[in-house]
Formats: C-alpha cells, structure tokens, sequence
C-alpha cells in the first residue's frame, strides 16, 4: 500500500462515524419540501464563528451517537446565519439570532432554545422531536 493511500484511507476511516450525524445543509424550500413530506423537522440556525454553537452542535453529535433513532427519525438541518439570517425562513419563525434551534413538523413549532447549550434541554428538545415522528 503507497503512503498516500494509506493517509486517504485513514483519514476516511476516522471521519465516517462522524459523516452519520451530518445534517443537510439549508437551501430555500428545504424545509417546505420536508415539512410537506410529514417529515419532523430539527432547524440548528448557527454561525462558524459562533462559540455557543459549537457547543450546541457537540451536545446535538453526542445526544445522536447515544441514541441513534434520532439521527434515523428526524431531519436535521443546518442554517447558517451569516447567509440566511435574514431570510424569509429566519423572518417568518422570528429567528432572534444565531445559536437558536427549533423544532417544526406540520405548520407547528413544537420547541425552541436560543442560546441554550444545556445537554438536557437540548435532550428534551431532541425528545420532542423523536416524539412527533412516532405521533
């Protein structure tokens, strides 16, 4: 096996188990698209620079390594916020500001935590969500 091989090989193998809790990325009429599809909607609006998202973002990986049903029941996206902060989405769910997630199914929000890196707040967040997938 050449070195460079064995670098690429060892670099997918150590990032696949964390390429299972990726979440898609936002792109408009994401949300209607999955939403209109029954399905149970995980919105994480978040910044690259922002500290209190990574720390949102470690608790939501640890939370789905735990329980994998979640990562199976619920779609998860991504909203990056110096791109869609201002958009009709962010606007019409009156987004205060990055680090808020928030949990839609149907036409209903059925939770949110702006700011809020609390493992069992954002558990109980994630519960809700795996809840309405079974309702």
């Amino acid at each position: 096996m050449k070195r460079r091989d064995f670098i690429t090989f060892t670099a997918a193998a150590t990032l696949a188990p964390w390429a299972a809790y990726a979440a898609a990325d936002y792109a408009p009429g994401l949300v209607t698209k999955a939403l209109n599809n029954g399905e149970t909607v995980f919105l994480d609006f978040k910044a690259s620079w922002c500290s209190t998202c990574a720390a949102q973002e470690r608790v939501i990986n640890a939370l789905k390594a735990e329980n994998p049903a979640y990562d199976k029941a619920i779609t998860f996206i991504n909203v990056d916020w110096d791109q869609h902060g201002k958009s009709a989405l962010a606007k019409s769910l009156r987004i205060p500001r990055r680090s808020t997630l928030v949990v839609l199914k149907g036409d209903q929000e059925l939770g949110r935590i702006v700011a809020g890196t609390s493992k069992s707040d954002i558990k109980a967040l994630m519960d809700t969500a795996l809840a309405a997938t079974l309702a």
